[in-house]
């Protein structure tokens, strides 16, 4: 109990400093565990108030994914949103597990590696984008859009990844039962859950805590993944009111999810294997793959270059889902990888994020001031 609170103390000042230099806190979350725990100082250990509260915060986070998923959003402009997505989906993920399997990961260490070169933070970003005033630029609804492309391509690899060693038939008649019921639920029950969420006591904060532990017990006890029942959970909540459900679900997700961080952080431990010329090179391929998707995607929906730059210094960051990939089906070496990865990209895609418009602005006037400097050659010949 004592480290759970020296970590929640540490906590709070860090989320004061990097909010004082608008800076994601997410890294430096994740550093304070390891200083605190085995590879640092070693006061502060994981135990099973702090694994639980770990948990309770990656439910929340599954939680919140869920009800970003809005199907009518989707659908507005699906030709887009499926070229882009596929393109980000390919190369990164792509170079991430080729990269990770040239260095000797075995084959789903290296697919999980893939994953977390791929996933991006979607906190970070959306909080990057309103931040740095750039909601209103032509590239923000694509980069939001994939977002959600990729919350959906992790629903599918969190389903894969679940149904190792089980008798697949079975495992999905029951996830597809599980996610009928659910749906059902919220459709018939609307005008009920929409009561409760209008109350203005303690009565909407309890219903939504409680919906979200039960549905990850029932889920247990039925042997359907927690985690993916949870993301269901907030999909169908969705389509009543995700606004309301948001609100009330905050305060958990933000409590806890600090909480899973530290001590995701606190688990690390260097003396583990991890060869850190392999994390380096993984770090900085990290940052370049999502360059390479960037100006794809860029060039392909948009026919230019600086959009691409302006994707990719939007989505370098990974974060929170890159983590939760770790804990739910990672080694200690590839958590140890992947915590690397996330400071790393999320330091960069900060500063990337803050300074692209004047990077663009920069590249514009070197352009425009080499036209001006070949015009008068040209017009001579």
């Amino acid at each position: 109990m004592e480290g759970f609170i020296i970590a929640l103390f540490v906590c709070m000042v860090l989320a004061l400093i990097s909010k004082y230099l608008s800076i994601p806190a997410i890294p430096f979350y994740i550093l304070a565990g390891i200083v605190l725990g085995k590879a640092g100082l070693g006061v502060v250990q994981s135990d099973e108030i702090s694994q639980f509260f770990s948990e309770i915060g990656l439910l929340f986070l599954l939680f919140f994914m869920g009800l970003e998923l809005r199907l009518d959003r989707m659908l507005a402009d699906p030709s887009k949103l499926l070229i882009s997505g596929l393109i980000g989906l390919v190369v990164d993920m792509g170079i991430g597990f080729t990269a990770a399997y040239l260095l000797g990961f075995p084959l789903i260490e290296a697919f999980i590696i893939g994953v977390a070169f791929y996933i991006t933070s979607t906190a970070i970003v959306l909080t990057s984008l309103i931040e740095n005033r750039k909601l209103m630029m032509k590239e923000a609804e694509l980069i939001i859009w994939l977002e959600v492309f990729e919350d959906i391509v992790l629903i599918v690899i969190i389903a894969l990844l679940s149904s190792a060693d089980k008798d697949l038939l079975y495992f999905f008649l029951k996830i597809v039962l599980a996610l009928g019921v659910m749906y059902l639920i919220a459709h018939h029950g609307r005008e009920f859950l929409v009561s409760i969420l209008d109350r203005d006591d303690e009565t909407p904060i309890l219903f939504t805590f409680a919906a979200v532990l039960t549905t990850a017990a029932l889920a247990i006890l039925f042997g359907i993944p927690d985690t993916l029942m949870v993301i269901a959970l907030g999909a169908a909540l969705a389509t009543t009111d995700p606004d309301a459900f948001e609100q009330h679900a905050r305060p958990f997700k933000d409590v806890f999810l600090v909480m899973f961080f530290v001590f995701f952080g606190v688990t690390i431990d260097f003396a583990s294997g991890v060869d850190l010329y392999a994390i380096a090179i993984l770090c900085i391929l990290a940052v370049f793959s999502k360059l390479i998707s960037g100006m794809l995607i860029g060039l392909t929906i948009y026919g230019s270059a600086l959009s691409g730059l302006e994707i990719w210094a939007n989505t370098i960051s990974r974060g929170e889902f890159s983590i939760a990939i770790a804990v739910l089906y990672g080694s200690a070496v590839v958590g140890t990888v992947i915590a690397a990865l996330v400071i790393v990209t999320t330091l960069v895609g900060s500063f990337m994020a803050r300074y692209s418009t004047s990077m663009r602005r920069g590249i514009v006037s070197h352009n425009r001031r080499k036209a001006l400097v070949r015009r008068p050659h040209n017009s001579g010949r």
